[in-house]
Order: structure tokens, then C-alpha cells, then sequence
């Protein structure tokens, strides 16, 4: 199944959005018309399908290996809790 516009336009939103000034929250908001949550979540399950890994390879690289590191740091932290 090929990318929506709406996929494109996330993942190029999370390549160019340093561009913009201000806070990426109100970027996300301002430029796609959605909610910070929604993006996030949009977006994580964008980038695990190979139609995102073809669209653009670094990106989804860089935000999977993101993601795990921070799923590591939450399983560090609630093994040290206990």
C-alpha cells in the first residue's frame, strides 16, 4: 500500500521542522493540523512500515533507533524501581 499524502507529509514534517521557529509542538499543530499526541502516534507507526523505510531510509532509521533507546531507558528506569 503506498504512502498517503498525509504520511508524506509527516515524514517530511519531522525532516524540515527545525525550520521552523518556535516550538516543534506548535509547528505540528500549525502546519499539519493536528495534535502533538496524534502526530507521535501517527508517526511511530508510520516509520515501521516498509513503505516509510523506501520513502526515506535515514529518517526511519534515526526514529527507530530513537524510539528503542527510549522504550531501553523506560525498562532501566521501572528495573531500578524495583
Amino acid at each position: 500500500m503506498p504512502l498517503t499524502d498525509r504520511d508524506r507529509a509527516l515524514l517530511d514534517f519531522e525532516v524540515e521542522w527545525r525550520r521552523h521557529a518556535g516550538a516543534k509542538e506548535e509547528a505540528i499543530r500549525a502546519e499539519l493540523g493536528i495534535s502533538p499526541a496524534r502526530y507521535y502516534q501517527l508517526l511511530g507507526r508510520l516509520i515501521d512500515t516498509t513503505e516509510a523505510q523506501e520513502h526515506d531510509p535515514m529518517l526511519v532509521k534515526r526514529l527507530r533507533r530513537l524510539r528503542d533507546a527510549r522504550v531501553h531507558e523506560r525498562a532501566a528506569r521501572a528495573a531500578d524501581a524495583r
